[in-house]
């Protein structure tokens, strides 16, 4: 009998209105969270809070997923802003204004910061952490490495068919990763080209769950989200692809996918929060929405799995296979 899908919930949880460059960044959103909490519960979802430097310091962020922790409702992850992560080296003019790659720092300084915010956010909620995605989508093989010897287990950074090459981070850069030859199903990461599998992983191989993305425009599409070089169909609320959304759950299924990447970013719940969701009936829009997908997947029989949760079963079944 074929294993239920998961249906992987990930948030990148993470200060207000990023996209604006805030020199003083703020955490108002952390009073948003439980209700999203509460929404993915109701229909057996377990999501995964993908926690950067800030909300990990912001008292009501750590309060709310201290009790998610403690009533095994879902995981504490990691998601690494480099520009204000410290150790904090200036990598170009204005880092707060640029948002580097952590790629495009020396890879002392990557690994640095990986320690640092991994060490804060293992001390302050007590666990050992398993999941990570990188800030601005940003990944390469050298990244992997770092995080397969801090011990983590799965990252969710790679997003199928998308070239960020063309979206800056340091001005000189060279852009983000082109992710057009990623596969879409979960695999352990070559740490010599992140967009293949490795030919015999190691034990304590990172397991890659990449985003769930279409690249054609189906009748239901509605309004599009332009990222990269292409416009892409992402398991990722607009405010305008409830009925989308929902579509391409399906098209997951009949594609006999084995997980399904759902990603919000936790500003987005609230009002002013994000340039998508400006106000409370954007918000409101969005909620709906969001609970339409969830009843949705779950009726269609998708399993609710943190993202560690689905690399410690992927990584069982590949023991069993060998």
């Amino acid at each position: 009998m074929t294993a239920a899908p998961a249906f992987l919930v990930t948030v990148d949880t993470e200060g207000d209105n990023l996209w604006a460059r805030p020199r003083t960044v703020t955490t108002g959103n952390a009073a948003s969270l439980p209700r999203f909490q509460a929404l993915a519960e109701r229909h057996g979802f377990r999501p995964t809070w993908l926690v950067n430097w800030e909300m990990a310091h912001a008292p009501a962020c750590v309060e709310f997923l201290r009790d998610v922790l403690a009533r095994d409702a879902g995981e504490v992850g990691m998601h690494l802003h480099a520009w204000d992560t410290p150790p904090l080296e200036p990598l170009t003019d204005d880092d707060a204004r640029h948002h580097p790659y952590l790629t495009e720092y020396p890879e002392a300084l990557m690994r640095a910061k990986i320690e640092r915010l991994a060490d804060v956010l293992e001390e302050v909620f007590q666990r050992p952490l398993r999941s990570h995605r990188a800030g601005r989508w940003g990944f390469n093989g050298s990244y992997a490495r770092r995080l397969r010897e801090r011990g983590f287990t799965a990252d969710c950074s790679v997003c199928p068919g998308v070239d960020w090459r063309t979206t800056k981070g340091n001005p000189r850069g060279a852009g983000g990763p082109d992710y057009r030859a990623a596969p879409m199903e979960a695999y352990f990461v070559d740490e010599n080209d992140v967009n293949r599998a490795a030919a015999e992983p190691a034990p304590d191989a990172l397991l890659e769950a990449p985003m769930t993305i279409g690249a054609t425009r189906p009748r239901w599409a509605g309004r599009l989200v332009e990222l990269g070089s292409k416009r892409h169909f992402w398991l990722r609320p607009n405010g305008h692809n409830g009925a989308a959304m929902r579509a391409r759950v399906d098209e997951a299924l009949a594609d006999g996918r084995g997980h399904l990447m759902f990603m919000l970013h936790s500003s987005e719940l609230m009002a002013r929060g994000s340039p998508t969701f400006p106000d409370a009936a954007a918000v409101a829009r969005l909620d709906a929405d969001m609970e339409a997908l969830f009843a949705h997947a779950a009726a269609r029989g998708c399993a609710g799995r943190t993202l560690g949760e689905f690399a410690a079963q992927r990584r069982a079944a590949a023991a069993k296979a060998n």
